[in-house]
């Protein structure tokens, strides 16, 4: 299919089409680097919700100190496009993947995550026998239950047994309080958030006590950085997805002074009766299941139902005079999910096609 011309109007490309507002968006990265810079705190963005160089550079020309992925390949795809301050947050099993990663360290300068000795020692090998070094971070478990080594003591253990592998370079340790994000009372919340950063904090200073190395104290996704970045002894705060700034982000975890960014356009393609219409994007172009998407700038009009091609909305009042080939945006609840079934963005300023930039991290799983 032959691409839109740079200069489009939005509302006169075919549908469905992912669209980005190029002014929030710039705008969005700027308020969450000023925010976290304001209180001291290094922005190392994740990027699950767009796996877009473009993007990430973005970022980092505003003052982000590089990347935070969750795969191997991700990584890859950041490091081919020049960005060397790369965090892989995740547990790193496998020996093609330690390979790999080993590899990466000859043109990049990953960061991997471990809660366990027997995903490093391997890896240890093969950075030796590559003559690379690699840097490794301990994930702590702070109360999601998720992955994460306990703290205290197996903390330290761990911390001691990675000192002293060669082809790695110990340098701080992570946690995530993605168990707290949604808790309603905003009070609870400052306070449980600060609870689970002094049990980082503490686990810091037992490492620092025993003369090893802990630079990097990382934590903080977009649903709870704006809490997180006033707690003390946090170094740098992983939020990503503020970028877009998505209704589940807004109304489930209430992050605050950000606009959404992301939108997909559709068309209406049926009218069923009149308080129905059908759109032509369904569970294949966004994902509603954490978040409702909403409809852009036509009051009256709601998601109620979407299914694998079609999304049906309820119109009530002005939002009734829709009409069959009409096109209208919805802002994906949740951008994680719904970006990676795209294969680009499409970027605009003031609805008009500026570029479009390929999602080249989709797809890369491993």
């Amino acid at each position: 299919m032959t691409p839109p011309p740079i200069g489009s109007c939005k509302f006169d490309l075919d549908t469905p089409t992912l669209c980005i507002d190029l002014d929030i968006l710039e705008a969005n990265i700027q308020k969450m680097h000023s925010f976290m810079n304001e209180r001291g705190k290094l922005w190392r963005p994740h990027q699950k919700c767009h796996k877009t160089p473009i993007i990430a550079h973005k970022q980092i020309k505003e003052g982000a100190i590089g990347v935070t992925c969750a795969k191997v390949s991700e990584a890859e795809v950041m490091a081919d496009a020049g960005i060397k301050d790369i965090l892989i947050a995740n547990m790193i099993v496998g020996k093609p993947k330690w390979e790999r990663l080993a590899d990466l360290c000859n043109i990049a300068d990953p960061i991997v995550a471990c809660d366990h000795y027997a995903q490093v020692a391997p890896l240890s090998e093969i950075c030796k026998s590559k003559n690379v070094q690699c840097r490794v971070i301990i994930e702590l478990n702070i109360g999601m239950d998720r992955v994460g080594i306990r703290p205290g003591r197996d903390t330290l253990d761990l911390a001691k047994a990675i000192s002293k592998l060669e082809g790695l370079k110990l340098s701080g340790i992570m946690g995530y309080e993605g168990h707290l994000l949604a808790i309603e009372d905003q009070d609870e919340k400052r306070s449980k958030i600060n609870d689970a950063m002094s049990v980082l904090v503490q686990n810091r200073d037992m490492i620092l006590n025993e003369n090893l190395n802990c630079d990097i104290v990382s934590a903080g996704g977009t649903g709870s950085y704006q809490m997180t970045s006033d707690c003390p002894g946090i170094t740098e705060l992983q939020a990503g997805g503020g970028i877009f700034a998505d209704p589940l982000y807004q109304e489930q975890c209430h992050l605050r002074g950000l606009d959404y960014s992301l939108s997909l356009l559709a068309t209406v393609v049926s009218r069923p009766t009149r308080t129905r219409a059908i759109i032509d994007c369904g569970r294949k172009t966004h994902h509603p299941d954490f978040q409702a998407p909403l409809v852009k700038n036509i009051p009256g009009a709601t998601v109620v139902q979407t299914s694998a091609e079609h999304c049906e909305l309820s119109l009530e009042e002005k939002a009734q005079d829709l009409k069959i080939g009409d096109k209208i945006e919805i802002i994906p609840g949740y951008a994680d999910f719904s970006t990676v079934l795209h294969n680009e963005f499409h970027a605009f300023r003031n609805d008009q096609l500026e570029a479009i930039w390929p999602i080249l991290g989709r797809g890369k799983l491993q």
